[in-house]
């Protein structure tokens, strides 16, 4: 099985912050550091690091020529990443501060210029049975899933972030899964009472096609397909330094195992394994583990 992932690159401006700055404040950051980056090439990288064929469909600016050596050098194909000379590639501007946590401001760029006939070039080299694998920081995506849908190819969304653009789109009871955290999910389902076991049955309510997997942080992660249950839980090996691109570990991880045929429960567990690794390591794309690592690994056991 092939995997197109059709999705962001972005150049990332990581700053180390004592807080997170609030309306009309000024901070001073202790670090700053540029990172490779974009949940699309993030989770290209997992992909890669998990022993999966992933080709990158994507769009970069003149300035992005690194994005795509980053790539390459992680194992994923390039054949379908295109260089836009007008405009700048995609950049976020991410806060770090010391527990870890993060929040991110993104600007498009060429993430923003796909366009559909770009779109349909690509997925000519695709068929029946192969992945598409979206996230929502380009532009089409929409249009994206009804052509996969239309090919026979397995559809994966992992909806972030989710606007109100998102909530409108048609495609999404198309999708064969969902990846999402407990907030995306609540804000799909339009639900956020409850045990996240109600929260996720009330999604796949919403979208009965799609099999769905939703992380709850240090609770784990759960899903939901054609009415069977997993779970799985977390995993610790040592100090939590940045979460950034932990989520899109655990994606690339999942659908690695998903593609290889293997079980549910194993598809989760390596992709919490993996997760867990990457945030011991600052940055996005950087942290993320190979399969290698993952498999030796040993966690350990929090007091």
């Amino acid at each position: 099985m092939k995997i197109l992932n059709y999705g962001s690159l972005n150049i990332d401006h990581v700053y180390q912050m004592p807080a997170f700055v609030r309306a009309g404040e000024t901070l001073s950051a202790t670090d700053c550091q540029l990172h490779t980056g974009g949940k699309g090439l993030n989770q290209s990288v997992a992909l890669a690091r998990a022993g999966a064929c992933v080709f990158h469909g994507g769009k970069i600016g003149a300035d992005g020529i690194e994005l795509k050596d980053f790539l390459e050098n992680a194992g994923a194909d390039c054949s379908f990443l295109r260089i836009d000379p007008d405009v700048p590639t995609g950049h976020a501007i991410i806060q770090v501060v010391p527990s870890g946590e993060n929040c991110i401001i993104i600007y498009g760029g060429t993430n923003k210029q796909i366009t559909e006939a770009e779109i349909d070039e690509t997925l000519a080299h695709f068929e029946a049975g192969d992945l598409l694998l979206l996230q929502n920081e380009i532009s089409n995506v929409n249009y994206l899933i009804h052509r996969a849908h239309e090919k026979g190819m397995i559809t994966v969304l992992n909806p972030s972030p989710i606007t109100a653009e998102l909530l409108e789109y048609d495609g999404l009871s198309l999708l064969d899964w969902m990846i999402v955290n407990r907030g995306e999910a609540e804000t799909l389902a339009g639900s956020g009472s409850g045990e996240p076991i109600d929260v996720i049955e009330a999604l796949q309510a919403k979208y009965p096609r799609a099999s769905i997997v939703m992380t709850l942080g240090k609770r784990g992660s759960m899903c939901l397909s054609r009415g069977q249950r997993f779970y799985s839980r977390t995993y610790d090996y040592a100090k939590r330094v940045d979460t950034t691109g932990a989520g899109d570990t655990f994606t690339g991880y999942f659908l690695a195992g998903l593609a290889k045929g293997a079980p549910l429960d194993k598809c989760m567990d390596m992709a919490s394994r993996a997760s867990g690794l990457s945030i011991t390591i600052a940055g996005a794309a950087n942290s993320i583990p190979n399969l290698e690592t993952v498999l030796t690994a040993e966690p350990i056991e929090l007091q």
